[in-house]
């Protein structure tokens, strides 16, 4: 009986086998206990197409925008301690705006430099020239001629941005070419300063990883439209979450500025000037729908010349930060009221050197009407 049982289980087994085969596969379900209710049972392997839809935006709009995104390298020869000078090297990002090969930058990714090359996502590299800059907008405009049709961007509607919206930022952080981060838009109108003392204003703040070498490079909203240039981090160390990108129609003008004159030049009014509203307007003693106070007038500036007010005294604010008050109040800037930080800078985007620009101001209690003829400052190339 003992000899038989090999056969006997080998029997069973080439039963099972044939029972297996017959319905097609092994229901291993069948073998385990129902799962109790509120329990989870293992899910199905995704497959290399499952991406959800946000991820599927990600991956679209980065192969739309990669190929015309493109890192910039510059040469600056500065001088040592012992007099000596050498070449000190720099990265940047920027991106195509058409075949020709003209590209937008920011101006601190290519000011001073002796040597300018631009690198395709082709790893091609070109040597470069600038077109014009604006200093006041950190904007470049440079070029490459690559000997073909390039790639391109579609530049999107700055204006439309409502916080909360999804971003995307390409550029070449710390070297690292081609690099995606993603985020939102946090803030509009925000005022930074540059290491230059600078004022940006009117920047959109964004969440979206931006650190040293993203500069230049595009930010996107999810239609793959750039809505604005990747500037500035808070703090000089990198990401913290919160980055500052220049409003593309900012650069829209002065591109447009370009094509039509062949030059880059900006209109000189000569002011600085501060928003205030509600409480802090009412406690200096002006209108409480407020403006833009001026808080400096530029001596020999075309304000100065057409007889704007700058401050005569300053106080202390919350107890925080001093403000120079007393100068004259613009509520209206070509005959529409001021109600937000940005509405004279978009006026002055739109003007050239030796254009009327009409303000309203107050000045101690009573409103009225200047026409400012703007000078032009000097082009730089």
């Amino acid at each position: 009986m003992k000899a038989l049982r090999p056969f006997l289980w080998a029997a069973i087994l080439v039963a099972l086998f044939l029972y297996v085969t017959s319905v097609g596969h092994w229901n291993v379900s069948r073998f385990l206990p129902a799962p109790a209710a509120g329990s989870h049972t293992w899910a199905e392997p995704a497959s290399a197409s499952g991406f959800s839809g946000d991820e599927q935006n990600n991956i679209d709009v980065y192969k739309a925008a990669r190929e015309a995104t493109v890192n910039i390298t510059s040469v600056v020869y500065r001088e040592n301690f012992f007099m000596q000078v050498y070449p000190s090297e720099g990265t940047g990002s920027g991106f195509i705006l058409n075949g020709d090969g003209e590209i937008l930058t920011n101006n601190h990714v290519v000011k001073g430099s002796s040597q300018l090359t631009v690198t395709l996502a082709d790893k091609k590299v070109f040597k470069a020239k600038v077109l014009g800059t604006d200093p006041k907008d950190d904007l470049a405009l440079i070029k490459i001629d690559a000997g073909r049709k390039l790639p391109a961007m579609h530049l999107g509607d700055s204006d439309a941005l409502v916080v909360g919206q999804k971003v995307l930022a390409i550029g070449n952080p710390f070297g690292f070419e081609g690099t995606l981060t993603t985020g939102i838009v946090s803030s509009l109108n925000r005022t930074i300063q540059t290491e230059a003392s600078r004022a940006l204003e009117g920047m959109i703040q964004t969440d979206a990883a931006i650190n040293p070498g993203n500069s230049g490079g595009p930010l996107l909203d999810s239609h793959g439209n750039v809505i604005g240039i990747n500037t500035a981090i808070y703090g000089p160390q990198g990401n913290i979450g919160i980055g500052f990108a220049m409003p593309i129609n900012r650069a829209k003008n002065m591109l447009e500025e370009f094509q039509k004159h062949g030059r880059i030049s900006r209109p000189v009014l000569g002011i600085k000037e501060v928003w205030v509203t509600g409480d802090l307007a009412e406690m200096l003693e002006l209108p409480n729908k407020g403006g833009l106070l001026i808080t400096q007038v530029d001596r020999g500036s075309p304000a100065e010349q057409a007889g704007l007010h700058g401050p005569n005294d300053v106080v202390i604010v919350g107890g925080a930060y001093q403000l120079a008050v007393g100068g004259d109040l613009i509520i209206a800037v070509e005959g529409q009221p001021v109600t937000t930080r940005d509405a004279l800078q978009k006026v002055m985007d739109r003007k050239r050197g030796g254009d009327i620009l009409n303000l309203t101001i107050y000045r101690k209690g009573r409103t009225m009407d200047v026409k400012i003829k703007l000078d032009e400052a000097p082009a730089v190339l």
